[in-house]
């Protein structure tokens, strides 16, 4: 019984049983109160753990709701019928008031997160938490190649699978075909010197690292039109994020890990490709590996750092201690990033209608919305923003993904670990205006060569990638309450991000 959905959906509903549920508002009040009593003992009996639960002491509470309730059901039924405005205008101004405060809070929390740095792990202590993968990827890298490019030796029989043990195929269908193609390959890529095996390893020159709804997709399949770039052999790896802690999707819980071999794998293709430039001349092979660079594109890399909660015990006052970006700097604090951002409003409305399965409209997106404003705000009473922003239990427990929106705390931990002129922050409204121009920002940022005028053309003229499909485009706009609600909530947010830009288009007016 949310009662902020009710402001915008009450002129949908007839006003006798508006009045009527009214009157057993205080008795559903004292009802929820015994649940969530019950619900919150159980929790503490059968986990033991009551570091993660929440309980519900925001500004969005049911007694007040109970209070007006009450007021209702003091006035005569005549009076209600004469006023019929009165509910929706009460409604109105408590929940006009819970946004206030909510959005007070977190201006507070920006301010006091703004006067602490972020605690760097060391190498020592990655290392420790990753001694595979420091044990596979090198310090150094070859010289003549933009891509951070090694060989290493391969022990395996030349009569074994050098796939066989990747766990990409097995849950993902098309994965299969390509290892297929890479298997056939494989051997005829193979370096033999002095009676050993060599092989070809790469890890990306560049990663797009977020936001999901924000045209990741459709850049991917720009660039990859470009005769310079070559990619993962798919979009999406997760690896970073969730394959490598075993994590294919969080709900599902923590499945075998992902070692570090099976993500280099998926850039076979793209060294083969290397590997067939270099042999047609030495001179002219070197030269040209310098040209080519290599891609990965997850939406997950910039802000899922769900994982830590299950592996890094040592958390500071709820925040995680090591992060994604940590590792990769570790192991090559040269990369480069492109994050793309929209407009958080319109973000997480996207995401919902893209992500939800059933049941889907504006009146659910609205309930839904109210429903994680209040998990939000419950964690702020207790917990630093960026403990709530990256509270693995939160966000399980959120029905939309509300925290994706709030850039600057994602962005402000990448400066942490890497330079500015290392990421390159776009808005998909830029990139659907002006096409053009926003590719050839791309385009520099790499240190891409031009195209000719027909690959331009190709890049540019296609369609737009992962659109809204028709059928969410039939379900309309999010509702204009909602729209309001959320443009308040992620104000303080955007204030931020354009003051850490530099750029007032970040304020999404």
């Amino acid at each position: 019984m949310n009662f902020a959905t009710l402001d915008v959906k009450a002129e949908h509903t007839e006003r006798w049983n508006r009045i009527c549920c009214f009157r057993k508002a205080k008795m559903c009040s004292f009802l929820l109160g015994m649940s969530i009593l019950t619900f919150v003992m159980m929790s503490y009996f059968l986990t033991g753990d009551n570091k993660s639960f929440f309980l519900p002491q925001a500004s969005f509470q049911y007694t007040e709701l109970a209070n007006i309730a009450e007021l209702l059901t003091n006035r005569s039924i005549n009076e209600e019928l004469q006023d019929s405005e009165f509910l929706d205008n009460s409604l109105h101004t408590l929940y006009n008031v819970s946004i206030a405060s909510l959005t007070d809070l977190i201006h507070f929390k920006l301010k006091a997160a703004s006067r602490q740095q972020r605690q760097l792990p060391s190498l020592k202590d990655l290392a420790a938490q990753e001694p595979h993968i420091f044990s596979v990827i090198p310090k150094e890298f070859l010289p003549y190649s933009r891509n951070p490019c090694w060989f290493e030796e391969y022990k395996e029989s030349l009569k074994t699978d050098p796939y066989k043990r990747n766990s990409y195929p097995l849950y993902s269908k098309q994965f299969r075909t390509t290892f297929e193609y890479l298997r056939k390959a494989f051997w005829n890529h193979l370096i033999h010197e002095n009676n050993t095996h060599y092989r070809l390893r790469c890890l990306p020159y560049f990663y797009i690292i977020g936001q999901p709804k924000c045209g990741t997709t459709d850049l991917f399949e720009r660039l990859r039109i470009h005769p310079q770039i070559r990619f993962s052999t798919i979009k999406e790896p997760h690896w970073w994020t969730r394959k490598r802690y075993g994590i294919v999707r969080l709900k599902d819980g923590v499945h075998e890990k992902y070692p570090v071999e099976d993500y280099l794998d998926l850039f076979d293709l793209a060294t083969y490709q290397l590997q067939t430039i270099s042999a047609r001349s030495s001179s002219e092979g070197e030269h040209k590996w310098k040209n080519i660079i290599i891609g990965e594109a997850s939406a997950s890399t910039m802000w899922d750092n769900s994982a830590w909660i299950y592996f890094y015990n040592n958390s500071v006052d709820g925040e995680p201690p090591f992060m994604v970006q940590d590792f990769i700097h570790a192991v090559q604090p040269d990369a480069k990033f492109i994050a793309l951002l929209r407009n958080p409003v319109e973000r997480l409305y996207s995401d919902y209608l893209y992500f939800e399965s059933t049941n889907k409209s504006a009146e659910d997106f609205h309930e839904k919305v109210i429903d994680s404003l209040q998990q939000f705000d419950s964690c702020l009473q207790h917990y630093s923003l960026r403990a709530c922003v990256y509270d693995t239990a939160l966000h399980m427990s959120m029905p939309v993904r509300l925290q994706l929106g709030t850039y600057v705390i994602f962005l402000k931990d990448w400066l942490t670990v890497f330079g500015r002129e290392q990421l390159l922050i776009l808005r998909l409204e830029d990139h659907a205006s002006n096409l053009k121009h926003t590719m050839h920002l791309v385009f520099e940022f790499l240190h891409l060569g031009p195209l000719t005028r027909q690959q331009e053309d190709l890049m540019t003229k296609n369609p737009a990638h992962n659109t809204r499909r028709l059928k969410d485009r039939n379900l309309g706009p999010m509702l204009p309450g909602t729209k309001e609600i959320l443009k308040q909530f992620y104000w303080p947010f955007n204030q931020k991000l354009a003051e850490l830009l530099s750029d007032v288009s970040f304020l999404w007016l």
